[in-house]
């Protein structure tokens, strides 16, 4: 406990929340999770946050356990009288489900605000949501870090002047072309057609990238399909290499395998979500700076934005 403020992970988070503790300069609180048989789960806070401004750090991925999990948290530190509930979230699950894009179906981003609102959280902290309008979905703050700040440096190391900005689809033009002014370089857009979700039927590319090192941007890799027919697809016109930057490695079913036979020569990606498996291909920078700069400006009052770490 530091001045009122006191740090908690979820176990999906564990090791970032970890890493944020140490650059804040603080310890991880004590949570313990008594596990039932059948499958249900109980955390709760071994030391007293009464008073308190709680931080919860966890990502809310796929298994929606993780979600749960974090509204549990939340749930024992409002009825264990915290002054302050900030939930920090470095992925928010369910971001892709923003509108009704067909008939019927639900809108997941705003049922997961829904129950956020209600379990009691005061604040929320993210980044690089999918879409920007779910901020807009709560009623409390929500600070929206960017990985762009920590992406910046590592791009200008590889800018040698031939660099040229690229989205793997129409939905992240507006992503690589920011990132596209601030190196003052091209942009390329690659256009996919999809005929079910996950999976690319075709796919053209929209711009000069020959004899170009092309850059690829994106917020997440899921499958890696988008990603990688990109990579091989700028190869085949002429690009000299591909690397691709994305915020969020989910990398589910047969992205690994996917990464590793494509012509990517490089996939940069944070560490929101921690890799299921080792790759050469994969490179991994940590956010915990990031993160601990944003709550040490929440707690003293200061301006986040002016750390160029936010929207």
């Amino acid at each position: 406990m530091t001045n009122g403020i006191q740090l908690f992970a979820g176990r999906a988070s564990r090791d970032l929340a970890e890493k944020i503790a140490t650059s804040y300069g603080i310890s991880l609180g004590n949570v313990k999770v008594l596990e039932f048989s059948d499958g249900e789960f109980q955390p709760s806070f071994e030391d007293s946050v009464r008073g308190q401004d709680v931080f919860i750090i966890q990502s809310t991925m796929p298994p929606s356990d993780n979600l749960f999990e974090l509204l549990l948290m939340v749930d024992a530190a409002k009825r264990a009288s915290a002054r302050k509930i900030i939930a920090v979230i470095p992925y928010f699950g369910f971001a892709r489900q923003d509108r009704k894009d067909k008939p019927r179906v639900a809108i997941g981003a705003k049922l997961v605000a829904n129950m956020m609102m209600a379990a009691g959280v005061n604040r929320l902290m993210t980044m690089d949501l999918h879409a920007d309008q779910i901020q807009g979905f709560f009623e409390v703050p929500v600070d929206h870090l960017f990985a762009s700040t920590i992406f910046f440096s590592e791009l200008e190391k590889l800018n040698n002047g031939n660099l040229i900005m690229a989205a793997p689809d129409a939905g992240g033009a507006k992503r690589a072309n920011s990132y596209a002014k601030k190196l003052d370089t091209g942009l390329a857009i690659c256009h996919k057609q999809r005929k079910k979700a996950n999976e690319v039927a075709e796919m053209t590319v929209i711009g000069d990238v020959a004899g170009k090192d092309v850059i690829l941007i994106d917020d997440m890799c899921d499958t890696a399909g988008t990603l990688t027919k990109a990579a091989d697809l700028f190869m085949e016109k002429g690009a000299l290499s591909v690397r691709a930057f994305c915020t969020h490695a989910v990398l589910s079913g047969p992205a690994y395998e996917r990464i590793e036979n494509s012509k990517l020569t490089e996939l940069i990606v944070t560490d929101t979500i921690p890799l299921k498996q080792h790759s050469d291909k994969i490179r991994v920078v940590t956010v915990a700076d990031l993160f601990a700069t944003a709550i040490h400006c929440t707690v003293n009052n200061q301006s986040i934005s002016s750390q160029n770490v936010i929207s």
